[in-house]
């Protein structure tokens, strides 16, 4: 954390001191066990709201974890910063009281999801005034907490990066830094978490672990009832800077900074050719696999402009793609909302009355993003085989026998033969909906990939995603039904102007499982025929796209439709819809969906 946005500020719900009740549930490990090791972080969401997305969505989708924003009573403002300087360890701010919060971490774990807090142990506030929950404080005057004995000596801002004493006894933009070194500081700390523990926590994220000695926070974890529980650490890397990443392994995982960065760099203008080793081999600022959180953004590097973000459009939701399929790491999704303000502090003080409404983003819906969550787990423990790339910006590899991704990140759509490793058989790609494929007995399939676009199998995906009727042979289909982008009776891209023909965008909203498609009165728009309508790419959520070809100056009906996992058909409301193609070119048709 170098400026005002507190990188990856986490709640530090200080329990009252001396408070060391043990959890009941099973707990984390120091790594994210088993094959579910995907956490969605929804930044500052209030627990009424965590507690319906683990139910609705991250359940169902099968994300292992949730990261939940700082619980703690902090310091008053509508600025999102302000829940990062907390005033005690009482469990009330805008988000939520105790009672609510104890009632998320239950609503999660029986979704089967298990539950981060964010803890902010590093420093308290950087004022005076009355806290969220009603107490009265000052800069090195907590009451019930601390005290000015309990805070380092320097009280200066950090200046000097190169110098570790003043990395981690300095103060971090004018926040009263804890002397962590300090007995009674690590019991008031540890007190706080094990309160936590026991109203069900299952882990933490440290926010600014880089400004407290790791032997500080070894220490601290040493006091826990569970001195295992899952750990993730907060440290950016910086070349030639007195305090690394690498010191921090020995108490459990690091957010890999560095990976974000250079997913940035990559997608952004270089070569996605160039992943093909990406992790640990790719040297300073990388953690060993067993050690890295991967993630494309967070709250803090969104708005500083260090990674990408939502407002990357496709590129980010590739980003996440990559980040998912690829056996690095362990991956975080970040669900934040909209922002022009980088201060700005959530809509609705945190309530989410639906995704993609009062500008929340909810990327760990976005179907694109949510489906790979269910490739991850579905091909854990594979190792990478079959890579292919065009030496430029469209890749693809295998994972194992279990499954296989390719991404086109090119300006114009790609067909392909790709050799896999996947037994014989029909697969769905759970990036178009549950598009069919079918993997010869030499392992191979063709696709054609629109571009900014993806394509991802894997074994039980059409189980878990529904099948669209026809048969399906190396990419081509009959019964009118469609495989990635190829389809009988016109061809569609899936995201690149065609030469002629219509470029459909729809701003449709879904429910975890549903997908929008197009149908319409020609065959190659099915022919009102809803098994034959066409899957749309959700890359630009919620704007559904898809580009079809069609004969220069056809004149045509359509509508668009709502699928869900089990086949059932929901039709906009409203007539039908008309255009016309030009003579030269494409109609561009930019809807929104009519309830």
């Amino acid at each position: 954390m170098r400026s005002r946005v507190l990188n990856g500020a986490v709640a530090a719900v200080v329990a009252a001191a001396g408070l060391v009740a043990a959890a009941s549930q099973q707990q984390a490990s120091a790594t994210p066990p088993g094959s579910k090791d995907v956490t969605a972080t929804l930044f500052q969401w209030n627990w009424n709201s965590v507690a319906k997305a683990c139910t609705d969505q991250l359940g169902p989708a099968g994300y292992g974890y949730v990261e939940v924003s700082p619980a703690t009573e902090n310091i008053q403002g509508g600025q999102w910063w302000t829940a990062y300087q907390p005033v005690s360890y009482k469990l009330q701010n805008r988000l939520g009281s105790e009672s609510d919060f104890k009632n998320m971490v239950a609503a999660c774990h029986s979704a089967g999801v298990k539950v981060v807090a964010d803890a902010v142990i590093n420093h308290m506030s950087s004022g005076s005034g009355t806290g969220t929950g009603g107490t009265a404080y000052s800069k090195y005057n907590y009451p019930g907490y601390y005290q000015d004995q309990d805070f380092h000596s320097c009280r200066t801002n950090i200046s000097n990066y190169a110098d570790r004493s003043n990395v981690q006894n300095c103060e971090l933009v004018g926040l009263a830094d804890l002397d962590t070194g300090s007995d009674y500081v690590r019991s008031t700390i540890a007190a706080y978490m094990n309160h936590l523990i026991a109203l069900g926590v299952d882990g933490f994220r440290v926010d600014a672990a880089k400004h407290i000695a790791a032997s500080d926070l070894a220490a601290i974890k040493s006091k826990l009832t569970n001195p295992g529980i899952y750990w993730a650490q907060e440290v950016i890397y910086g070349s030639g800077e007195a305090v690394q990443p690498t010191e921090y392994t020995g108490t459990g995982d690091v957010d890999e900074f560095q990976g974000a960065f250079d997913l940035k760099r990559i997608f952004g203008s270089e070569k996605l050719s160039s992943l093909s080793q990406w992790g640990a081999s790719w040297g300073a600022g990388y953690l060993s696999s067993d050690k890295a959180r991967t993630f494309v953004d967070n709250w803090d590097t969104e708005r500083n402009g260090s990674t990408l973000n939502y407002k990357s459009n496709a590129t980010y939701t590739l980003a996440n793609v990559f980040v998912l399929a690829w056996p690095y790491g362990s991956p975080n999704v970040y669900s934040g909302y909209e922002f022009s303000d980088n201060d700005a502090g959530p809509p609705n003080n945190g309530q989410v009355n639906s995704c993609y409404s009062d500008g929340w983003k909810c990327q760990h819906a976005w179907p694109q993003i949510s489906n790979m969550v269910g490739f991850r787990n579905a091909v854990s423990g594979t190792a990478v085989t079959n890579w292919w790339d065009n030496g430029n910006n469209a890749i693809a590899f295998g994972r194992g026998s279990k499954g296989f991704v390719a991404i086109n990140h090119e300006s114009g759509s790609l067909t392909q033969t790709f050799t896999t490793s996947l037994p014989a058989g029909t697969y769905c790609d759970v990036q178009h909906s549950g598009a069919p494929y079918t993997v010869g007995s030499d392992g191979k399939f063709t696709a054609t990939i629109g571009s900014n676009d993806a394509v991802a199998l894997y074994a039980g995906s059409c189980s878990a995603t529904g099948s669209t009727s026809g048969t399906t042979t190396g990419g081509s289909t009959t019964g009118g039904s469609t495989t990635g982008g190829s389809t009988t009776g016109g061809s569609t891209t899936g995201g690149t102007n065609p030469t002629a023909g219509a470029s459909f965008a729809v701003n449709a909203t879904t429910a975890w499982g549903q997908n929008i498609y197009v149908v319409g009165d020609v065959p190659a728009l099915g022919g009102w025929n809803t098994a034959g309508a066409l899957p749309m790419s959700s890359a630009a959520y919620p704007v559904w796209k898809l580009d079809v070809s069609l004969p220069a100056g056809t004149s045509f009906q359509y509508k668009y439709i709502r699928k869900d996992s089990s086949g059932n058909v929901t039709w906009e409301s409203g007539g039908n819809r008309t255009a016309t193609v030009p003579a030269s070119g494409n109609v561009s048709l930019n809807d929104t969906w009519r309830a």
